[in-house]
This record gives C-alpha cells, structure tokens and sequence, in this order.
C-alpha cells in the first residue's frame, strides 16, 4: 500500500513536475538520487540504506550512501558557483525566493504526503511541518531589509565608517528525522539569499521531501550549482566537517552527534550552529486555565509522537494543581493512534522499530526505578497496521530527577510527571537541569508569569504557549546543553551566522573635491 502511494505520488504531475527527476523507480523500489551541478544523477554507490513506512515497516524507497568522488563533485559545484550567486544582485536574489515561497504553497499537501510516508507523523502535522519552514522562506524574502548595514558620518572632519553584510562562502546543512521539510527551510534559504552557495544533506531516513523542495528551488530560478545535496551517514558528516571549502554547518539532531559536529566543524576552522536535545518542562500553577491547560499539554506531549525536540516532555504540577492528574490522564485516553495517512489519527508511529524500543525500555526504567505508571501506551494494537512503530500516549508520575527517564530524552510520546509545592522550586529544579530548549507556564497571573520568564534558565519560554518555537522574525534560541554555537537559527541571529561584517573607513577631504561650472558661451574652436 505504502510503495503504491509512492509510485503515485512520485508518478503525478504538478505545477513543478515534481518527483519524476528526484527518484528513479526503474527497480521495483524507487531509488533517491543525488542532486549536484543542477541535475538529479543516479548513485554509483555499492552501499544503500532502506527507507521504511514507520506505520508498516515496508520498504518504500533506497537512498544511497553518497561515494567519495560524488560528494567531492557537490562541492566543487558549490564552489564553482558562489562567485556569481554572490555578485548576483540581491533583487536577483530576492526575486528567486519570492517565487520559491509561492511554488512551496502550491504544493504544501504533495510534501505533507511525502513527510507522512517517510516519516510517519499526521498528514495535518506534516502540512504544519512544512508551513513552519515556508514562513522561514518568506522571512528570507525580506533580506533587502535583513542585511542592511551601518553607517556613522563625519567621525573626524572629511571622515566616514560604514559596515556592509559580505556572504562567508560554500555552506553546508545537517538535517534530522522528525522535520523532514521545516529545518532543511531553516537553513539553506536564509544561507542562500544571503549569497552563500549551499550543500545538503537530509536524513537518509526522510531524504523525499529534501529532493522535491530542491527541484521546487531549481524551478523557482536558483542557478545550478547553489544547491546540492549529498546522501549518507557518518561518512558523509565527516566529509561536511573536513572539507576546507565549506565555511559554516547548520545542524539539528541528537547531543552525541551534535557535540561531535561542533567539536569536530570547530577543529576545523568552521562556524557551527548545532541544535541539540532537550527536555522541556511545564509549570502547572494553581491559578491556570484548567480546560486549556489540560489540552495545551496533551497536544504538546503525545503530537507528532513525541519526536519533536521543542515536545514538552515534562510537567511539573504545583500545589493544587496535582489535582488535575485524573483528567489529564482521562484526555490522553481519547487520543487515537493510527497510521499518519488515516483520518482522524492524532498520534502517529515512531520512526523505527530501534526507536520504539529505546521508548519503551524508558518507560519500563521509570517503572523499576519507582514511578508510577497511569497510562500505559506500550501495548497499543493499530488494525491492519500490526507491524508499525507505534507507541500510545503514556504518563508517568512519581517521577523525580534522578530518575533515567527524566535525565534523557525520551522523544517518544512520553509525559513524565513531577509534583513540587512552589513556583520557586519549580525553577529551582529547571536550572538544575542540563538542557535550555524551551519550557512553558501556565498561569493566569501576570507576576508570576514575569517571575518565571525572568527566573528560568532556558532560551525559549511560552506563557500558556506549550511550544514556544519563535517565528522567522525572531531567532530559535535554545540554550545551554541544546545548543552549541555563539549564533542561533534564522532570524536576525541566522543572517549574522551566514555573513560576515566588512567595515570601512573613509576620507574625502573637502579641498579636493572638483569645482566647476556649466559653460552657457559659445565656443570659440582653434583659437
């Protein structure tokens, strides 16, 4: 069924004539292929990795694991085309993305299909992943006004100084899993418009939706060459972190892999962004809306199964506020698992059979180590997909921070309970913990929102907003153990990370300067 829907959707035509150039499906299972120099080129790759329908386990595609020589080709063509994208007007640029914004919209729900066979989350939750990344495409539309610089006049007679934002050269992005669209469109368009050429390379387990997005870029008037995209694992990464070309890397993923790139892109004289993991608390205060409340942390905990690194994994109750566990419980009950594709899922699987095992064996690690178990998602059945990643809502309570499952990440859906009496423990025990990613309140009083905001170690808070990620105007500010890197994703912090200041200084000295007059007299010639 899964391998069906691929062939149809790779098989159908749209306004961009998507998919017929990104996969050959000359074998019985399409192959993903390579993007480099403004082509889509099959692989002379000996190793190949499966992709997987998460709902079915079924092989839907292969991706290959990109040879040496085809990524040394991807960025040598960036290389070759940063000289004219950059000298290339930035109306030019500005123009290409306009354009790119509106083909992306046109083909939201091609995307979402592509998002929820590879990755497996709802096809809404997979139109919002995309949504998310185009409003990071329409913020790149406004980059005449982005990287403006600075100027300060008459700093001494006759004297100027003036900045202006110069691109830094070939970039490279690191995607992950569980953003197939939105984080590979926080970063290769803001590098892009910024005149950067850039090199991608998507998870080998969700590559589809890169490949359409870069045709819809080819589409849109990006010249050939200042995109590529490389497929691969460890291999790969270490290429993007060796490679002396490449100036900056763009990451989100894991803490393992992520303080390795850094740590490694660093060594190497490159500029490193690297999102990593989190574990994201909610206050619950005595005072807050319940009814909202209640199913502002059921959706943040259980959507997208858990594997989003903003997820709100954590909920500390405080004081009163304990009360409400039963009805929490009671709301998580209604939520149906199914397959991504099926109406009216609300939690789809987990992306591999490795990660529902990882989830479940957390689980079970809070049981034995004392906390106690009030929803129970392990032994969920979905009919007719009994072979999927799936994972029901769970809750976990008792739970205190020594615990296994609080100190990692479980990204799975997964709430873990913790109860304390005040507001000041409550932030006490935040700061306590490694990760600064984001965290929320729940309160209907303005001073103790105040409080919280200023007290709290963590980059990104919601006030009754379970996930407070920033829109494109602002940047993604996550913080201590979630990130390494001195300049954030997107936003102002995302041009600074994708340029680079040139300052100049200046005098014209005002007795130079060529004084003439119009002549209203006839000539007079050879006299």
């Amino acid at each position: 069924m899964a391998a069906l829907l691929l062939r149809s959707l790779l098989s159908k035509k749209t306004p961009v004539q998507l998919g017929r150039m990104c996969y050959s499906s000359s074998s019985s299972v399409p192959t993903t292929k390579l993007f480099i120099d403004g082509k889509f080129i099959e692989s002379n790759s000996s190793e190949w990795l499966d992709i997987h329908n998460p709902a079915t386990n079924e092989v839907v595609g292969r991706v290959p694991k990109a040879t040496q020589e085809e990524m040394l080709a991807a960025v040598d063509s960036c290389s070759r085309s940063f000289q004219s994208w950059s000298e290339t007007s930035i109306l030019t640029r500005q123009q290409v993305f306009l354009r790119y914004q509106q083909i992306i919209k046109d083909n939201i729900k091609e995307l979402a299909r592509t998002i929820t066979l590879e990755q497996g989350k709802t096809l809404a939750d997979a139109e919002g992943d995309v949504f998310r990344g185009l409003q990071v495409v329409e913020h790149a539309c406004s980059i005449t006004s982005l990287m403006l610089g600075e100027t300060l006049p008459s700093i001494t007679k006759d004297m100027d100084t003036y900045t202006y934002r110069m691109p830094i050269g070939v970039c490279a992005g690191i995607a992950p899993f569980n953003f197939p669209a939105m984080i590979p469109l926080w970063m290769f368009p803001i590098g892009m418009v910024c005149g950067n050429t850039y090199l991608m390379k998507p998870s080998e387990r969700v590559p589809g939706c890169t490949m359409l997005l870069a045709k819809m870029l080819q589409d849109a008037g990006a010249p050939d060459g200042t995109l590529n995209i490389i497929h691969g694992q460890h291999a790969a990464v270490n290429f993007i972190c060796d490679h002396p070309a490449i100036k900056a890397i763009s990451f989100v993923g894991s803490n393992q892999a992520g303080e390795y790139i850094y740590e490694r892109g660093s060594k190497n004289g490159k500029r490193v962004q690297s999102n990593m993991g989190a574990k994201n608390h909610g206050v619950v205060m005595p005072d807050a809306n319940k009814e909202n409340t209640i199913n502002q942390l059921v959706g943040a905990a259980f959507g997208a199964a858990g594997q989003r690194c903003m997820a709100l994994s954590t909920a500390i109750f405080v004081g009163e506020s304990r009360d409400w566990l039963p009805e929490l419980v009671e709301r998580s009950k209604l939520l149906r698992v199914n397959a991504g594709d099926q109406p009216g899922a609300d939690v789809g699987p987990l992306i591999s059979p490795e990660a529902k095992g990882r989830v479940e064996h957390l689980i079970q690690t809070g049981v034995d180590e004392g906390a106690k178990l009030l929803l129970d998602g392990r032994s969920v059945q979905v009919k007719g997909y009994e072979n999927g990643n799936f994972v029901g809502p769970t809750i976990l309570t008792n739970v205190s921070p020594e615990m296994t499952c609080y100190k990692e990440e479980i990204f799975g859906p997964v709430l873990i309970v913790l109860e304390v009496d005040t507001l000041d423990e409550a932030i006490a025990l935040i700061n306590r913990n490694p990760y600064g990613n984001g965290t929320a309140i729940f309160t209907t009083n303005g001073a103790t929102a105040r409080k919280y905001t200023h007290g709290v170690d963590v980059g990104q808070i919601g006030v009754n907003v379970p996930i407070p990620v920033p829109l494109p105007m602002f940047s993604f500010t996550g913080s201590r153990g979630s990130f390494r890197g001195d300049t954030n994703f997107y936003g102002k912090q995302g041009i600074q990370f994708y340029t680079q200041i040139k300052t100049v200084t200046s005098q014209w000295k005002a007795e130079d300067a060529t004084v003439s007059s119009p002549a209203v007299t006839m000539p007079t010639m050879g006299r």
